[in-house]
């Protein structure tokens, strides 16, 4: 398959200027997710070149992006500057992907952060927002992280692992199953990382499984998709 990649920049916000972003279109691409890294990583972080090939092999598209502090270094930008950059990339891929339809999302900071300016309005609603570990809480058990996404109209697929320590699976459940366009898959000994266990259940590569139940989760609520037009 041809995949066609496109190094650019462009501005995160006014105050903290231009980031780095990898947009990754494969021939007939149906669909184009802005895919955020998580918090301690960046976007050619191997974990982010992983998943944006194996979704590229679906037909997914993908726009890879750093938010300031991961271009730049240094500490933590403030939520603030991290929602204006995911707003800023939304805009900035839209372009890009020339009519695909737009989905948002990411590895755990990112993903909520998608979430988080859907509910805030800082950027249009996409046809849907895909978790890669959406991090429920940091330490304490809690579902308070989740809040925002009872305000979110998109649909929502969270792809957690069985073991993932930042999003117990009996609080997650409960949290995806109250939420009226959402679905929940869980992968077979995966950490928040992904990062499997030898008595895995299936011979399928984690990074396949991602991006398979990614493209499948699309096809199969294309009606409701397309309510968000």
């Amino acid at each position: 398959m041809t995949i066609t990649l496109e190094e650019l920049k462009f501005v995160a916000t006014k105050e903290k200027g231009d980031v780095s972003a990898l947009y990754a279109e494969p021939e007939s691409a149906k669909a184009l997710l802005i895919l955020g890294h998580g918090a301690g990583t960046h976007m050619r972080h191997p974990f982010m070149q992983d998943l944006s090939n194996a979704l590229n092999q679906t037909g997914i598209a993908t726009f890879r992006f750093n938010y300031p502090y991961s271009e730049k270094g240094g500490g933590m930008d403030s939520e603030k500057v991290r929602l204006a950059t995911v707003g800023a990339a939304v805009t900035v891929a839209n372009k890009e992907g020339q009519g695909l339809p737009i989905f948002a999302g990411g590895h755990s900071m990112s993903g909520r952060m998608a979430s988080m300016a859907c509910a805030q309005g800082v950027m249009d609603q996409p046809k849907g927002i895909i978790f890669f570990a959406f991090p429920l809480y940091s330490s304490k058990p809690s579902i308070e992280r989740a809040e925002h996404l009872k305000s979110v109209i998109a649909p929502m697929l969270f792809l957690s692992g069985q073991r993932d320590k930042m999003a117990d699976l009996k609080l997650l459940q409960p949290v995806v199953e109250g939420l009226e366009h959402a679905a929940l898959h869980i992968v077979d000994t995966a950490d928040h990382g992904f990062k499997i266990l030898k008595r895995r259940h299936t011979d399928e590569p984690v990074m396949d499984e991602l991006a398979r139940v990614s493209a499948s989760w699309r096809l199969e609520n294309m009606q409701l998709i397309k309510l968000f037009s």
